[in-house]
């Protein structure tokens, strides 16, 4: 009897463990490229509706303090998935020849870089800027490609009288007058002039990527070497990051509570708009509202590559295969809608 109990208990301590282990919750760190905003709702929202959970993982979201921010990051294994611009992406790698870093999964298949105008003080569009004051802080990522957008559109920058800007000034000089446009990112940028009391149809918003820019924007970024001991995880986890964002376009409200119980202090309504705006020019594109998200164009990531030379001397050749991977999406692209 004693025998028969023993293996009895044997066999349900076995199955037990295998239970346990087949529902083992892995911990993941995923680095951003900014602050707790709008943007990162849909994040927040895989965590609150179980997407995460349903892959096995336990997530753990860092903010950022830029869009380079994350890339050495996840390059050096501190974070194994990460948010980052990918043009940003491409330059640390050919800075950095090597890196185990790669995008896996396009996000923002238009960037948000932008110049944002006051229509009375003459700005309405790219042909307006010539003859203007244009703001724009040193660093900003919207400056960086200025010239690529300048060139797409004939516009002569030396007709331009180029005001630098600090970050935290940029929008307060625009809306007093000192300056008739500025650059930056157009979700941020346009909702900081809206606070400042600036009328909503004053404000023209030039996104570069609907004036010739054909960079892309920002991607799930992921450390090869991690990626490659631990394929299902990172599978696992682009689909749950998917998931978020559908739920996040579904409804948008409920990603900015879930934003909201991270960032207490922030502005409910504010950051739902802030999402808003990010989902209908930047995420919910034509081309992914017809091809599902996650993918690069093959033809338009060469031209977007040669695009960026422009602007950046490379170092070493550009090869695309570097800066991005399909390997861990679904084969195509994720269905949105």
């Amino acid at each position: 009897m004693i025998k028969v109990i023993s293996k009895l208990s044997l066999a349900l301590i076995t199955v037990f463990l295998t239970t346990t282990a087949t529902h083992a919750i892995t911990k993941l760190e995923f680095a951003l490229d900014w602050k707790f905003e709008g943007p990162s709702a849909p994040y927040f929202l895989a965590i609150d509706n179980g997407h995460f959970a349903n892959a096995g993982l336990e997530v753990e979201i860092s903010p950022g303090k830029g869009s380079i921010d994350a890339i050495p990051k996840v390059a050096t294994g501190a974070f194994p998935v990460g948010f980052a611009d990918i043009n940003s992406l491409i330059k640390f790698l050919d800075q950095n020849p090597g890196a185990p870093v790669t995008a896996a999964m396009m996000i923002y298949d238009k960037p948000p870089f932008a110049v944002i105008g006051r229509k009375s003080l003459g700005i309405s569009g790219p042909g307006d800027l010539e003859g203007s004051v244009l703001g724009a802080p040193p660093p900003d990522g919207a400056w960086a490609q200025f010239p690529s957008f300048a060139k797409a559109n004939g516009i002569d920058i030396e007709k331009i009288k180029v005001e630098p800007v600090g970050f935290p000034t940029r929008e307060p000089m625009l809306a007093e007058g000192k300056v008739d446009s500025v650059t930056g990112f157009s979700f941020s940028s346009f909702l900081n002039l809206v606070r400042l009391g600036v009328p909503e149809d004053d404000i023209s918003t030039i996104l570069m990527a609907d004036h010739g820019l054909k960079l892309y924007g920002n991607a799930i970024i992921i450390n090869t070497d991690f990626a490659k001991a631990n394929s299902d995880i990172i599978r696992g986890f682009l689909l749950a990051v998917a998931e978020g964002w559908k739920d996040a376009i579904d409804n948008p409200g409920s990603a900015a509570q879930a934003l909201i119980k991270r960032n207490p202090a922030a502005d409910a309504e504010l950051e739902e708009r802030r999402l808003k705006l990010a989902i209908d020019a930047n995420v919910l594109t034509d081309y992914v509202i017809t091809n599902g998200m996650g993918v690069v164009d093959k033809t338009r990531f060469a031209e977007a590559i040669e695009q960026l030379g422009e602007t950046y001397d490379y170092k070493i050749a550009p090869n695309a295969s570097l800066y991005f991977t399909d390997e861990y999406l679904p084969k195509g692209a994720i269905p949105l809608q």
